[in-house]
């Protein structure tokens, strides 16, 4: 590898000014926003979306930071990633705050939540999600396939699948996806990610599960998304797509249920005498 020169170490602190210099606003803004919030929670909703949505911004601006480290120093700004990644943990918890976590809910259950952003429209939600699910994508990408985090951000991608589809009023996504709707497009856009961020965490629970913790709760939570996932369905009169899913939980609840069997008998051979 070859040295890194003071006037390396210079050009590159001059190219990152802007981003930090933007960093820092954000993260004052982070502190004055949660002051608002304590001291009135009227439109305690509305701010947390902002924040999510600021937080969603400065954890792209640190991914630009180790893009410009790899680029100009060749080497990988960790702090820089790591930073990126609790600023996507505090986006998600925002989302979480302000519509709900529940994976396998009906919507009744978190309804009422929404009644408090309903001046937000479709385009705006939906906008949000999918620039959550960008910098987790390029977050991902800056960190590599081998990195220490690779099974830490299933839980990660978890959330965010749950937020993408707790933010959306489901009620008025079956009248909006009338082609005449005047949110027909957003709304539909919306519920195929959401479709596709369902299975993608079902999928990426069960693999956690097969290959790193052998966790029965990694394994029901991927059973839980795919239930979610048939709800969406169901709610949207999509009754083939439905029972498909439907079919692949029930193949893994059976799965489940053996490998839980396995585990009882394991450690019975182990501990005979209870």
């Amino acid at each position: 590898m070859a040295k890194i020169t003071v006037e390396d170490r210079y050009q590159y602190f001059e190219k990152i000014k802007p981003y930090k210099t933007l960093i820092q606003y954000l993260l004052k803004r982070e502190v004055t926003v949660l002051d608002m919030i304590k001291i009135n929670s009227q439109g305690a909703a509305h701010k947390r979306l902002t924040m999510a949505e600021e937080m969603i911004s400065l954890a792209s601006n640190y991914i630009v930071l180790c893009g410009v480290s790899k680029a100009m120093l060749k080497l990988r700004n960790e702090e820089a990633l790591n930073d990126g990644r609790k600023s996507l943990y505090k986006a998600v918890i925002y989302l979480e705050e302000a519509v709900s976590p529940l994976v396998d809910a009906p919507f009744s259950e978190y309804e009422e939540k929404l009644a408090e952003i309903a001046t937000v429209d479709e385009k705006r939600r939906y906008s949000l999600i999918r620039k959550f699910g960008l910098a987790l994508k390029l977050l991902q990408d800056a960190y590599g396939d081998n990195t220490k985090w690779k099974w830490a951000f299933v839980e990660l991608e978890g959330r965010y699948a749950a937020v993408a589809k707790n933010i959306i009023d489901l009620k008025a996504a079956v009248a909006n996806i009338d082609p005449r709707a005047e949110d027909y497009e957003p709304t539909v856009m919306h519920l195929n990610l959401i479709k596709k961020v369902l299975v993608q965490a079902a999928d990426r629970y069960r693999e956690k599960y097969e290959l790193s913790t052998n966790r029965i709760d990694d394994f029901k939570m991927g059973i839980n998304f795919l239930n979610a996932l048939k709800r969406i369905h169901i709610q949207l009169g999509e009754r083939r797509d439905a029972e498909l899913i439907r079919k692949k939980s029930h193949i893994w609840t059976t799965k489940l249920e053996i490998d839980i069997k396995k585990q009882e008998e394991k450690e019975l051979k182990k501990n005979p005498n209870g």
